[in-house]
């Protein structure tokens, strides 16, 4: 397990925001990197106030050294390489070896001290979205610090001065670093260890890609046809999945740094808001949901009780994000007959392959059975098989996976859920097999009688009038 006994007891570092010399370089905290696309083990607080950890999807937490009451982190901006899933590889721009870069976690009050070092080929700094905090320390290059060039290190100091959910992101050429993979998670835990406590908490970002086929850099000009929709720069099937124990109270945060919104969707579980950018949403102020909407540069943190076993799909609900490799100008053949033409075709392009005539889903087949040779580097777009055949998924797709039993703080797949006897749905075969035990809870005696004994009564309804539209 991850800790803070991980970095070298170095000397401090100056507290001014400003370049640190090489002499001063050998001042700051040892830089950690994880290139490990898993979820990471929680980061148990060893000093400094107490807190419950975050698990980071597909990611992990930043460990600190503690310097006369100054919690300090060491953030690298560096080309980092990402697996998006198994099959495909990403160039891109991170920290610390990872895109999105790896968590940090404060507790409100705390003195943060982040050392940021730039290796990457043009200057850059770091925003902290949604922190309140000295003007001077917002990470805005040109407007409230210079910008940190090539092979320069900058100081970022300032108090953790609100709980909650926040991001990081460069705030020089955005566009391009942003496009790159350049983001990260900030989670300020409160004060008291049980404001707002759960027995599971997750965090992850919510960006995109647009990366062609064969290729392995993205295509940072792109403003709205991006082709891998990710949960932390990870696709599916490549999405780890959240675990939780029956009974479990569960929060999941998410921020969104895409370029359109996303209506984030739990299966078999209701939710509440629970937190914002802004802050904690008060109990009055909440609705039970399935689906929340989470826009452009915004945070959302829903719990719910994990009290519904089986393998849950969590996902955007807009289907092209759960999508990965499309081709935006491919036509709709549906219902159009392509016999003969493949063969004619496949005499000009070898190994064309016509599909498309009763659905897309016979693209998943046909990769997966090895009938069709995909471009280097590429997923197909839709992929996924579970127990009972292919999922059909790509992009912003994961599971809830609830059990009766789960060790705390445990992040290891479980496995397919074991449905009870008759609780699957099958081809009708003209017998009812559903068990007792998840029949209608319920039923009585009464409710059961047959139709021959029931009676209606039924007004019809008088007086209706026609509305012109």
């Amino acid at each position: 397990m991850m800790n803070r006994r991980q970095f070298l007891q170095l000397s401090s570092a100056g507290a001014a925001l400003s370049t640190v010399s090489k002499v001063a370089l050998a001042r700051v905290p040892e830089v950690v990197t994880i290139e490990n696309a898993e979820t990471q083990p929680l980061l148990m607080p060893e000093t400094g106030r107490p807190y419950h950890p975050v698990a980071t999807l597909n990611g992990w937490s930043l460990p600190w050294r503690m310097k006369k009451g100054v919690k300090e982190f060491h953030l690298v901006a560096e080309p980092v390489k990402r697996e998006m899933a198994p099959g495909m590889v990403a160039h891109l721009w991170g920290y610390n070896g990872q895109s999105p870069g790896p968590t940090i976690e404060v507790v409100e009050g705390d003195r943060v001290r982040i050392f940021v070092t730039n290796r990457l080929p043009e200057h850059t700094s770091v925003h902290w979205h949604g922190q309140r905090l000295p003007n001077g320390m917002d990470g805005v290059s040109g407007l409230t610090q210079p910008a940190i060039d090539p092979g320069k290190t900058f100081v970022y100091e300032f108090e953790a001065r609100r709980a909650g959910t926040f991001m990081y992101h460069p705030h020089a050429d955005e566009m391009t670093q942003m496009a790159m993979g350049m983001m990260g998670s900030w989670v300020t835990h409160p004060k008291n260890i049980n404001t707002m406590k759960v027995d599971r908490d997750y965090v992850f970002l919510l960006n995109s890609y647009d990366i062609e086929p064969g290729s392995y850099l993205p295509k940072t000009n792109t403003m709205l046809d991006f082709n891998l929709w990710t949960f932390n720069s990870r696709v599916f099937p490549g999405t780890a999945p959240l675990l939780a124990k029956q009974g479990e109270k569960v929060r999941v945060r998410a921020g969104n740094l895409t370029m359109t919104n996303h209506p984030i969707h739990l299966h078999g579980h209701e939710f509440e808001v629970t937190g914002t950018d802004g802050g904690w949403v008060p109990k009055s102020a909440r609705w039970p949901e399935v689906t929340t909407d989470i826009a452009v540069g915004q945070m959302r943190a829903i719990e719910f009780i994990a009290n519904e076993l089986g393998d849950w799909a969590f996902h955007c609900h807009k289907s092209h994000h759960t999508m990965n490799a499309m081709g935006h100008d491919f036509p709709n053949m549906i219902g159009v007959s392509q016999f003969g033409i493949a063969e004619q075709f496949s005499k000009l392009v070898p190994d064309y392959m016509s599909m498309g005539e009763t659905g897309m889903a016979e693209h998943a087949a046909h990769t997966a059975m090895g009938h069709m040779k995909l471009p280097e580097n590429t997923l197909p777009m839709m992929s996924g098989k579970g127990q009972f055949g292919a999922i059909n998924m790509g992009g912003m797709f994961t599971m809830l996976k609830v059990r009766k039993t789960m060790a705390k703080n445990i992040y290891i797949d479980p496995g397919d859920y074991k449905n009870p006897q008759g609780s699957v749905a099958h081809e009708w075969d003209g017998v009812a097999t559903l068990p007792d035990a998840i029949k209608a809870p319920h039923s009585t005696e009464k409710n059961n009688a047959s139709s021959s004994e029931i009676e209606f009564k039924v007004k019809k309804p008088t007086g209706m009038k026609t509305h012109d539209h």
